[in-house]
C-alpha cells in the first residue's frame, strides 16, 4: 500500500509595516495556499507498471483530476490540490497497487473505470471488480471489466435463472459463456447448451445456399466464436460429438427437459412470448439458465411482441430469477461503441418525449369544447 502524508508547506507572510509614517490601506491577505501531500509507492513496485509507458496512466489520472497538480520523483508522488480530490487519488493508487499485486497489468481503461467507481462510491471496490477471474485459457484470463459486469457475474453464481439485458458490447453473452465453461470444468454441470432464435434480420433463410444446417449456421456463428476463445479448438469437435457442448437453434429445444446443464439463450429479444415460455420451461434439475438480449434491437416481424420485453413484466418478482440491466457504461468494445450507444439512447428518449407531447396535444384538442357555429339568418 502507499504511504502518504501531508508534506510541509511554508505559507508566505505579508509585511504590514508602513514606511514613512503615512497612512495607507492595509495590504490584502494572501490567498490560502493549497496543501501539499506526498505518497510513497513501495520500492518493490516498478513505477512504469503503475504510471504506464511514457506516463500514459499518469496523464489519464491528471486528466480526470484537473484541480490536482501531480508530480513524480523517484517512487514518490507529490500532489497539490483540494484534499477531497487528493484523497480520491490516494484511494485510487491503493486499488491499482492491489491489481498489480494480483499479477495483472494496468491500462487506461482500467484506470478510468476505477476512478468512475470511486467517484460513484459503490459498495464494491475497483480491485474486487478487476481481479475477479472467471476462466483462463491459453494464457488469457476472462474477467469482468465494469461494476455492472461483476454484478451480472455474481448474479449468475447466486441465481438459477438470470436475464442479462443491455446493448451490444456489454459482454452479456461472452461472460455467460465463460461462466458456463467454468461450471463445466468444475463439474458443476455435465453439459453446455447454447441456443439462439434463427430470426431473419432482413434476409430470407430459404434463399441462402446449402442445407438447413448451412442456413442456420450463420445465426449460431457468434456462439462458436466465443467458444473458441475459451476452449481449446482441437477439443471442441470431440465435446460436441459427445453432446457435452451443444449449439443449436431455439426450435430444437422444444419438448426437451434439460438436467445438469448450463443453458444460454442468446439474442432473446428475437423470441416471441410463446418461444420464451417454451424455453424457460425446459429447465431441469441441477441446471442453470442465462438469457441474454438487447431489447433495442428487435428483428421480429411487425406486430410480434418480443418475449424478452414481456418476460420482464411476468417474472420480475419471482424468487431465484434475476434481471441484470447493463448499460452503455458497461460497453467494453472500442471506446466509440459506448458513445454510439449513448447517442442512440438520447435520440430514442427524445423521440419518446416528442411522441408523448404530441399525444397529449392531440388529447387536449379532442377534449376541448367545440365552438358552436352560427350561420347567418334570424335565430
Amino acid at each position: 500500500m502507499t504511504d502518504h502524508h501531508p508534506a510541509p508547506h511554508q505559507a508566505p507572510t505579508a509585511d504590514s509595516s508602513n514606511s514613512g509614517g503615512a497612512a495607507s490601506a492595509a495590504p490584502s491577505p494572501p490567498a490560502p495556499a493549497r496543501p501539499t501531500y506526498a505518497v510513497t509507492i513501495p520500492a518493490s513496485v516498478p513505477m512504469v507498471t503503475l504510471l504506464g509507458p511514457r506516463d500514459e496512466l499518469l496523464t489519464t489520472i491528471e486528466r480526470q483530476f484537473p484541480t490536482v497538480d501531480v508530480h513524480v520523483r523517484g517512487n514518490e508522488l507529490t500532489m497539490h490540490g483540494p484534499s477531497a480530490e487528493v484523497a480520491l487519488i490516494e484511494r485510487l493508487l491503493d486499488e491499482l497497487l492491489i491489481v498489480l499485486d494480483n499479477g495483472q497489468s494496468l491500462n487506461r481503461d482500467a484506470v478510468e473505470r476505477s476512478i468512475a467507481m470511486l467517484r460513484a462510491q459503490t459498495a464494491e471496490r475497483p480491485a474486487d471488480v478487476l481481479t475477479l477471474n472467471i476462466i483462463s485459457n491459453r494464457g488469457r484470463t476472462i474477467r469482468p471489466k465494469t461494476l455492472g459486469q461483476k454484478r451480472y457475474v455474481d448474479a449468475i453464481d447466486n441465481h438459477t435463472v438470470v436475464f442479462g439485458i443491455g446493448p451490444a458490447g456489454t459482454g452479456k453473452t461472452y461472460l455467460a459463456m465463460a461462466k458456463a465453461v467454468a461450471s463445466l470444468q468444475a463439474k458443476r454441470v455435465n453439459r453446455i447448451i447454447l441456443t439462439r432464435p434463427a430470426v431473419e434480420a432482413g434476409e430470407r433463410l430459404g434463399f441462402l445456399p446449402g442445407t438447413l444446417n448451412d442456413k442456420i449456421d450463420p445465426y449460431l456463428r457468434p456462439l462458436y466464436d466465443a467458444l473458441h476463445d475459451m476452449v481449446d479448438p482441437e477439443t471442441i469437435p470431440r465435446l460436441m460429438a459427445s453432446g457435452t457442448i451443444e449449439v443449436a437453434p431455439l426450435a430444437y429445444m422444444r419438448g426437451r427437459t434439460l438436467n445438469d446443464a448450463f443453458i444460454i439463450l442468446d439474442e432473446a429479444q428475437n423470441t416471441s412470448s410463446e418461444q420464451m415460455k417454451m424455453f424457460l420451461t425446459r429447465l431441469g434439475f441441477g441446471s442453470k439458465m442465462v438469457v441474454t438480449g438487447d431489447i433495442t434491437q428487435v428483428d421480429l416481424p411487425g406486430g410480434t411482441r418480443s418475449g424478452l420485453r414481456h418476460v420482464r413484466e411476468v417474472l420480475r418478482d419471482l424468487e431465484d430469477i434475476h434481471f441484470a440491466e447493463l448499460t452503455a457504461v458497461d460497453v467494453v468494445r472500442h471506446r466509440l461503441v459506448s458513445s454510439i450507444v449513448e447517442a442512440y439512447d438520447r435520440s430514442e428518449a427524445a423521440s419518446e418525449l416528442r411522441a408523448r407531447e404530441s399525444e397529449r396535444a392531440d388529447h387536449e384538442a379532442d377534449s376541448a369544447p367545440r365552438r358552436r357555429v352560427h350561420r347567418g339568418g334570424p335565430r
